[in-house]
């Protein structure tokens, strides 16, 4: 049998990650393997708490230092109660964002932090996806479509293109710097077209980790 696969997908804002992150976890659980969907900020109760914190609010009301460490203590709860319970059981985890969104979002656009980021991620979590998905888009379309979506959770899409457009250029070279375990995929096309992508690629990844 294959491995477990700890699989996530990073993108900008209204990419369309989170509904790919889905529909990977439905053709895995159709194709017979055990699958829990899950996403970040949130994943496990006390994180879902601290989403409500970063998610919500005026675009300024954390420095990146602060943002950091929150995100730093809703992904521990999530390693904790949720991602590690999983792949010990058997299952295959898929998320909805990691520690590469924090790399980009805090790290790399709102002022020299990586090393911070860096810091904290190897002394709290440890832990890497063995399988990351960065769904690229144009960032204004994006942006257009995060927006109106009106979810309440739009702090970070209130910064504006610009910002938008560094956090993909910031994905972009971070999956330059990982390719071993990052696949970019071209977001603006059909949302079939691009599932069947991601899927064929993480069905190759399995059937290489059962070998």
């Amino acid at each position: 049998m294959a491995a477990p696969l700890f699989i996530t997908f990073e993108g900008i804002d209204g990419s369309g990650k989170s509904t790919q992150a889905r529909l990977l976890a439905d053709r895995l659980r159709a194709q017979g393997i055990a699958t829990l969907l899950t996403r970040e900020p949130g994943g496990s109760p006390g994180a879902e708490e601290i989403r409500a914190l970063l998610l919500t609010g005026a675009s300024g009301r954390w420095s990146a230092e602060t943002e950091i460490l929150l995100f730093t203590a809703a992904r521990r709860d999530h390693l904790e109660k949720t991602i590690r319970p999983a792949l010990a059981a058997g299952q295959c985890v898929v998320s909805d964002r990691f520690a590469d969104s924090t790399r980009v979002y805090q790290g790399a656009t709102r002022g020299n932090l990586r090393a911070m980021v860096d810091s904290l991620h190897a002394m709290m979590i440890g832990r890497e996806p063995d399988l990351t998905f960065v769904i690229d888009m144009d960032p204004a379309t994006a942006l257009a479509r995060g927006l109106a979506r009106r979810s309440g959770e739009d702090r970070f899409e209130d910064m504006g293109l610009p910002f938008q457009e560094t956090l993909r250029h910031g994905f972009l070279a971070l999956a330059h710097a990982h390719a071993d375990r990052c696949v970019v995929i071209a977001g603006n096309r059909d949302t079939a077209e691009v599932a069947s992508e991601v899927a064929a690629h993480a069905l190759s990844r399995l059937a290489g980790s059962a070998a």
